[in-house]
């Protein structure tokens, strides 16, 4: 897996000095002159300003969270409480209305000021300095009197208990966070460039660059050092926010958690999967709503797994015992034979006797047979062929259970396939409800609680030849993908005994299965493998075969079908080249 090692440095992600002047500079641009029209505080440490711009409305969200403050642009939609917080009258108050005169960043720091002008209720002209500082744990959104230099309020108050250094209290003035004894990113001195330059060890150490230069985080680091020289690769990096041509991304691993998001390419994400953006504000919002997603996502999957886990274990060892059961049952013949062998010698079995010995009369070999010497000969001949029908009837209902504890492992499996490749909060819903109709899990007892029903939104791709290809993403979309959506004609596609998802191929109604050429097939297998169990394999089996030969027994659960007339090919687990999924 080459993406584990990745894990060490996600706890080091920043939104660091250089995304803070893209951001800045970004602000700038869309904000300037703006009139803030409302004001409102969705959390305790969010805050979210709407103002109008001479292109229209636009949305600022910042948070001071510890593990995830941010300043950006949004589109996103908030639910506020019914009562506004006491920050948010204090805003109310002071900014609504006023307009944005300038937005700037604080040296190479992580810290961006929003000057604002506002009317006082007596009509006089006031100035006001909304002050974003994102610095982890200690981030915080102050609103400070440009005329006095001190504090309104915080969104965090800091008192002395809190910081001996800094308080952030209303009333007292404003200070800002102390100095770091290191070189500004944006105004890298002559000695460090020299010492960079001189000493190839330096310039190649993440440590040393983190430790002497200000404003960069622990991937950028990493990315200067690489680079064999840090001062010309941050200076590519500055100018490209400077003339508009920076690609922000953001890095994904192979289950589309977001890793990390930067202004610029960092080489150490070679090979994962990425995602470019138009600005800094959009790659800022999908990194960090996605993550909050992967981890709520995670959260909640977490209970859902142990259960079907659990209950697939539980499954396993049943079908184990019933193995065992059924081929003690099947060695029932030998019952048979010693009542009829007995019936035919009873004469022969001596009162109180353990065993006796007697020809079979089937191959003319002595066979010895164990007594209850509590019982005449009769009594244990009955005995064995009671023995024997108890073992016939056995055969019949653990042959039975077997079969149907062989289908809830099937289905017990697809639903954890399932659960493993959820990527929304929306997918991990269906397969609750699923799992709530077929009694695997309890249903939930919420006075007043309606579930709603979630509609299927089976994944849609398009081949680079323009071909659509559908993917169930849980096995209730499955079933409706197999048996509602799809047509007879359709081509159904599945891994070979592995868990995975029903992909179809929509033919066109002139079509059959001669008719879509190879290569096609291939790609499509490759989309089935890609959403199985056997993802991370190579070489995977792939059934194909037209929907009319797929059927869904009578009372089967979500998903669990049955087919014929197959054909089976190998597949490395893919999507297309130029395949776009929805």
């Amino acid at each position: 897996m080459i993406f584990r090692w990745f894990s060490c440095y996600i706890s080091h992600m920043a939104y660091d000095g250089i995304i803070t002047y893209g951001i800045t500079e970004e602000l700038k641009e869309r904000l300037t002159f703006g009139k803030i029209e409302k004001v409102y505080q969705p959390g305790s440490e969010e805050l979210v300003l709407q103002i109008h711009t001479r292109k229209g409305n636009v949305k600022l969200y910042a948070s001071a969270a510890s593990q995830a403050a941010r300043v950006c642009l949004t589109d996103g939609k908030f639910v506020n409480p019914a009562a506004p917080p006491n920050f948010c009258m204090l805003l109310r108050k002071h900014i609504q209305t006023g307009r944005i005169t300038d937005i700037h960043q604080k040296g190479s720091e992580r810290i961006i000021e929003m000057d604002i002008e506002a009317q006082t209720e007596l009509g006089f002209t006031v100035s006001k300095r909304l002050i974003f500082e994102i610095m982890g744990k200690h981030s915080n959104i102050v609103l400070v009197s440009l005329d006095t230099g001190k504090i309104i309020d915080s969104i965090k108050r800091i008192s002395i208990d809190v910081n001996r250094y800094r308080q952030l209290l209303p009333g007292l003035e404003y200070r800002y966070p102390p100095k770091q004894d290191k070189v500004p990113f944006k105004e890298i001195s002559t000695e460090l460039s020299e010492k960079l330059d001189s000493d190839s060890e330096a310039a190649a150490d993440p440590k040393y660059l983190l430790s002497h230069i200000q404003g960069i985080s622990p991937g950028i680091s990493r990315e200067l050092a690489r680079s064999g020289n840090p001062v010309e690769r941050l200076e590519e990096i500055l100018d490209s926010i400077e003339n508009g041509t920076a690609t922000p991304r953001v890095y994904l691993d192979e289950t589309d958690k977001p890793l990390e998001f930067h202004l610029t390419e960092l080489g150490e994400y070679v090979g994962a999967q990425e995602k470019t953006f138009d600005s800094i504000s959009e790659a800022t919002e999908y990194f960090y709503t996605h993550r909050e997603e992967s981890n709520a996502i995670r959260q909640r999957s977490n209970p859902l797994h142990r259960s079907i886990q659990a209950s697939l274990d539980k499954a396993r060892l049943k079908k184990q015992r019933l193995g065992e059961d059924l081929l003690q049952a099947e060695n029932s013949e030998k019952y048979r034979l010693y009542g009829e062998l007995l019936t035919a010698n009873l004469h022969r079995v001596e009162p109180g006797a353990h065993e006796v010995t007697v020809i079979s009369y089937y191959d003319n070999q002595p066979v010895t047979i164990p007594l209850d010497e509590k019982y005449a000969a009769s009594k244990n001949a009955q005995n064995y062929f009671k023995k024997y029908s108890k073992a016939k009837t056995a055969v019949h209902e653990k042959t039975h259970q077997l079969e149907e504890t062989s289908k809830d492992i099937l289905y017990l499996e697809s639903v954890l396939q399932s659960i493993e490749s959820a990527h929304t909060l929306e997918e991990l819903n269906q397969i609750r409800e699923e799992l709530e109709d077929t009694g695997y899990v309890r249903k939930r007892a919420q006075k007043g609680f309606r579930r709603k029903k979630s509609k299927p939104h089976p994944i849609e791709y398009t081949l680079p030849t323009g071909r659509k290809v559908f993917v169930g993403r849980n096995n209730k979309e499955n079933d409706y993908l197999t048996t509602k959506m799809a047509g007879k004609r359709d081509l159904w596609f599945h891994t070979k005994d592995i868990p995975g998802s029903h992909v179809i191929l929509p033919l066109e109604p002139n079509q059959s299965q001669e008719d879509i050429p190879e290569e096609i097939i291939y790609q499509v297998a490759s989309i089935a493998a890609y959403h199985s169990k056997g993802k991370e394999s190579q070489n995977v089996p792939v059934d194909f075969v037209p929907l009319r030969y797929v059927k869904k027994p009578s009372g089967a659960k979500p998903g669990m079908v049955i087919f014929t007339h197959n054909t089976t090919v190998y597949v490395d687990p893919k999507l297309p080249e130029g395949a776009a999924g929805k």
